[in-house]
């Protein structure tokens, strides 16, 4: 049956089903591009590297990496229509390549499978922290106070692995019951939602009597921070955040309709994601400097920092409770986002239900979980190559499968793939796909492969 689709690709259909609009696939895919790193990450990155100057060269960097990596990783989907691992076997062999290729879909689907084994854990925790917040466990707690309770929380294996076990139980039950009914259902309650939790912070965090502070420390230009390394740090940060790499794009692109432009809807999420993050820096900072807190606590931020921040202020419970919720809608959105590529993989090449695809995949990530859930506390002192079993986790997946992966994926699109085929997906060969030509071909494959190389120690200080 792919012989005969593969001689047509406008005839192929997703196995899965299709979203039903054009807006479902925006809001899935923002969905998987706003996580807990877009929450914290960027507002701090931001702030740290220049404020406005960084946000400036970031937005570039989107523009120039990130869209090209997106919007060909959608259009392999769209035109593969079929897992990350089928799709690239299926359209080297159209290309008249080798089918070869399917060994880039595999890594994107092994580099979602790894990075949900530790995220999940860290959305584990933001869920257990909704509940600590609603309880009061913050209010008018000191910063030791507050570090006791992570450190207990962190340092139980069976807490930290409840959590973690609820967490990939509830990503588990949206991704079994399928695109429409799972996916699509749950990114078009769960988006919108973090979007109204979002404004609703903001408005607390404008009457906190430091959301100007807050405003200059995220976007007052300050060019002498502005280095090479900087300029480096807004291209890996555009590449990252946009959840590329990892074969979720790719899935998601090979349930969307054929009608639907992919250039309009991958500048959607891009405008969708960085909006958000900005957002999130706005609510965030004018609390913490409301405190006198360090805005530069980094991870620490989220489970150190504004827990006490919320521990002081009036209506700090509430007002808690709602950010730790945020937090746990942005982590889910992006953990069903994760999980799909090898479901859909396991559904196709062994006949298997959804259901069963997604408890088999779910389990499996669940078990591997343990080894970050356990980095914590048993397994603290356990160190090789890079740390803790959860640092090798982390390092390998971001730092070498994602880049390496989202390098093959564009040059794979940009050169590999004929243009009529490329043009066809793109909506014709008209000034928009001449431009993202001209970005996948060279553009973005050399911004790429210096985040790469600065990711793993091989770029020297450029400052």
């Amino acid at each position: 049956m792919l012989s005969n689709q593969a001689a047509d690709p406008g005839k192929r259909k997703s196995l899965h089903g299709h979203w039903s609009s054009r807006m479902a696939f925006i809001l899935a895919v923002t969905g998987s591009a706003v996580g807990l790193g877009n929450i914290w990450k960027f507002p701090y990155v931001a702030g740290q590297n220049g404020g406005g100057a960084f946000v400036l060269v970031y937005l570039a960097c989107v523009a120039i990496i990130g869209l090209p990596v997106m919007m060909s990783e959608i259009l392999l989907g769209r035109r593969g229509r079929r897992n990350p691992i089928a799709t690239m076997g299926l359209l080297g062999a159209e290309e008249g390549k080798s089918e070869n290729w399917k060994v880039v879909g595999a890594m994107g689907v092994m580099a979602g499978v790894l990075i949900l084994s530790f995220y999940a854990v860290i959305g584990g925790w933001t869920l257990a922290y909704v509940f600590k917040s609603a309880s009061g466990a913050f209010t008018g707690a000191s910063a030791a106070e507050i570090a006791a309770i992570s450190n207990r929380f962190t340092g139980s294996w069976m807490s930290l692995g409840l959590y973690h076990t609820i967490f990939m139980g509830l990503s588990i039950f949206v991704v079994a019951r399928g695109v429409e009914r799972g996916l699509e259902q749950a990114v078009r309650f769960m988006v919108p939602a973090l979007l109204f939790l979002m404004i609703v912070l903001l408005a607390y965090s404008i009457n906190s009597g430091y959301f100007g502070q807050g405003l200059e420390f995220m976007f007052s230009p300050d060019w002498s921070k502005l280095t090479w390394d900087t300029v480096l740090a807004a291209m890996g940060q555009a590449f990252f955040t946009l959840s590329i790499g990892m074969g979720a794009v790719m899935a998601y692109g090979a349930y969307l309709p054929e009608e639907t432009s992919i250039s309009g809807s991958s500048a959607a999420v891009a405008i969708a994601d960085t909006s958000i993050a900005t957002l999130a820096g706005l609510v965030i900072f004018p609390l913490v400097f409301a405190n006198g807190l360090n805005p530069g606590e980094g991870p620490g931020l989220v489970f150190a920092t504004l827990p006490m921040a919320f521990g002081q202020m009036t209506g700090g419970v509430i007002f808690g409770t709602l950010f730790f919720v945020l937090l746990t809608f942005a982590a889910w959105t992006s953990a069903i986002s994760l999980m799909e590529p090898a479901v859909a993989w396991i559904v196709e090449r062994f006949n298997h239900t959804r259901a069963q695809a997604a408890m088999l995949i779910g389990g499996l990530i669940w078990a591997a979980g343990f080894g970050t859930v356990l980095s914590f506390n048993v397994l603290a002192d356990f160190k090789f190559w890079r740390g803790t079993i959860f640092d090798n986790l982390d390092h390998l997946s971001i730092n070498i499968m994602l880049p390496l992966g989202g390098l093959l994926i564009v040059v794979f699109a940009g050169w590999v793939m004929c243009r009529n085929s490329s043009a066809d997906e793109l909506g014709g060969a008209g000034t928009i796909y001449r431009l993202w030509r001209v970005l996948a071909r060279f553009v973005a494959p050399i911004g790429i492969l210096f985040v790469f190389l600065k990711a793993v120690g091989l770029l020297p200080d450029l400052s």
